[in-house]
């Protein structure tokens, strides 16, 4: 029976208090993250992880228990994928591997699991629905690295983005529609505006020819169309802005502003993500609702990630039956934003 291994890959995120501080060093180390030659970043990653590890991470980590629960929700996502794969189609036996970029597990090892597995074929699957250099494109450059080092030569079909994807917009709207209505039935006089968070980036990263902002605003309307909810208000809006460069915008904090300013409650999804971590349960459950109540904001909702939705699940299904298929859709990632990260091997893009 033909074996095929799915690796889903997330950012990963600390299992202890201690490992904070490694767990920023790597990330800041990434070269897709800070592009500075090796000896600045090397610095640089020494200096920032040191400083976030004892004040801004280390106080969000320490309101979770000193680590993040994204692991086990990325595994809580794989299991229901492995099972809905082989439910849909048990001629093939499927196994899904768990990948994270800055802490364990990593490529390095997971390149080591899915070797001893022995598959026919893997498929890669970032849990990122809108492309980045910063994201998925980081975690298929570390895995080809240590696929090398480890001597996996298996043949390998990679999806790169699935901003449209139909599991993806329905499970989204569902969330917001519900987290609409109950407001509506709880504030009958109060029209609420959804706010649409995803991660922000800096300008240049954009500019460099990355579509995510594209991608990011484009998921948006479609989700927000798919609400189904008349005259919905809403707007997209990006978080978890560091340092001096100029981010794309308008920043969370913004939009937090102008709806104070307009009067209007607001719903936040963070549409950019698929799992709960440290950004949706501390960054928007804790400080921005605290923001929102010093700014006079009528009114917080945080609408939780997609995480093991039905639809959500389904819809990964579909990504890599129709990547295995060689499926010839539209490419979504349009030419000129998108130079050469979705090309070739990159199937989930075509």
């Amino acid at each position: 029976m033909r074996k095929i291994a799915v690796v889903l890959f997330n950012l990963g995120g600390p299992d202890a208090q201690e490992s904070i501080r490694p767990f920023l060093k790597n990330f800041f180390m990434d070269k897709n993250i800070i592009t500075a030659p090796w000896p600045v970043r090397f610095f640089l990653s020494e200096l920032i992880s040191r400083k976030r590890s004892k004040k801004e991470a280390g106080k969000s980590y320490g309101l979770l228990g000193h680590k993040s629960p994204l692991l086990e929700n990325t595994k809580a996502q794989a299991a229901a994928l492995e099972n809905a794969l082989n439910d849909s189609d048990p001629s093939c036996t499927w196994k899904t591997f768990t990948c994270m970029r800055y802490w364990h597990p990593m490529s390095d090892a997971v390149t080591k699991d899915v070797q001893s597995w022995q598959p026919d074929e893997i498929v890669m699957m970032p849990l990122y629905p809108q492309f980045s250099t910063t994201t998925s494109w980081s975690s298929f450059e570390d895995w080809h690295r240590a696929a090398a080092e480890t001597g996996l030569s298996v043949a390998t079909r990679t999806i790169c983005c699935y901003p449209f994807n139909y599991g993806f917009i329905e499970a989204s709207a569902h969330l917001i529609r519900r987290a609409h209505d109950e407001f509506i039935v709880a504030h009958p006089n109060l029209f609420p505006r959804v706010l649409f968070s995803a991660h922000g980036l800096p300008e240049k990263i954009i500019e460099g020819g990355d579509p995510y902002q594209w991608q990011c605003e484009q998921s948006a309307k479609a989700i927000a169309e798919a609400t189904g909810i008349a005259n919905l208000d809403w707007q997209i809006c990006y978080q978890s802005r560091v340092g001096r460069l100029k981010w794309i915008g308008p920043s969370t904090d913004e939009a937090l502003r102008r709806a104070a300013k307009d009067n209007v409650p607001v719903i936040i999804y963070p549409h950019a993500f698929v799992s709960e971590h440290v950004e949706t349960l501390v960054e928007i459950e804790i400080e921005y609702r605290h923001l929102a109540e010093q700014l006079g904001v009528p009114g917080f909702v945080r609408v939780p990630t997609v995480s093991t939705a039905p639809e959500f699940i389904a819809g990964l299904v579909s990504e890599v039956m129709n990547c295995l298929n060689n499926d010839s859709r539209e490419r979504i990632c349009p030419q000129n934003f998108i130079r050469c990260y979705c090309q070739q091997e990159m199937s989930g893009c075509v």
